[in-house]
């Protein structure tokens, strides 16, 4: 009888893929929560730091399954194109949301208590899962497992270098839709892709990615234009 150890590594998908599932599920339990008016009275923002904190468990969970993020080798340049990656997508995110560059308009996640102070429980959750949680366990199924996989099933003896433009195309497009501002997405998963390709390392996007993340949550908590959260 096969160990799940065993199992998982037959199905090196699996790891890399779950922890998203499990993220994308939470999304759809809480909008069933908000549409459900006799659960009118729930804080579903409540539902956010659990919704990481399971996501995070999984993660380390699957750790030794990460062979692409065993150790963090990223070299000075690498590391420097990484931050100026990051940064420039944050930059492009929050004036790329013209109406036609959006899935209408969305109400964010506004971390106020009803006095109209932010709530620094729900605001720091926030941003340590945007910008900690988020980028590992996006990069891991974009990048390493679905950008390799549109190339070649076996996605593990991919090399990131090889993979060609329509795996490129095709992930960065997905990528976008995942989210409302789908232009900036799409843009986002673009230059998040073109790193890995380059670096041959995931923690390159990892690191552009978290740029972003927590440059954009610093800038919300700053400017309270909670829609883009």
């Amino acid at each position: 009888m096969k160990t799940l150890r065993t199992y998982l590594d037959e199905h090196p998908a699996l790891p890399r893929v779950l922890p998203f599932v499990l993220y994308i599920i939470f999304l759809a339990f809480e909008d069933v929560i908000k549409s459900v008016s006799s659960l009118g009275q729930f804080d579903t923002r409540l539902i956010y730091p659990c919704k990481v904190a399971c996501v995070a468990l999984l993660l380390v969970y699957f750790w030794h399954f990460y062979a692409e993020l065993a150790k963090f080798k990223l070299r000075l340049h690498e590391v420097s194109w990484s931050l100026a990656v990051g940064v420039g997508v944050f930059l492009l995110w929050i004036n790329l949301d013209y109406s036609w560059m959006s899935f209408g308009q969305s109400t964010g996640y506004d971390p106020r208590n009803l006095a109209g102070e932010i709530d620094w429980s729900l605001a720091l959750s926030r941003l340590l899962g945007a910008a900690v949680v988020v980028p590992i366990m996006e990069e891991l199924f974009w990048r390493s497992f679905l950008l390799r996989w549109l190339a070649h099933s076996k996605f593990l003896n991919v090399s990131p270098a090889q993979v060609g433009l329509r795996a490129l195309l095709i992930s960065s497009v997905m990528f976008g839709m995942e989210h409302a501002l789908w232009l900036a997405g799409i843009i986002a998963g673009f230059a998040y892709s073109w790193l890995y390709m380059k670096s041959k390392n995931l923690w390159s996007s990892v690191v552009a990615h978290a740029t972003t993340n927590g440059l954009l949550g610093l800038w919300v908590l700053y400017t309270g234009q909670w829609h883009f959260w």
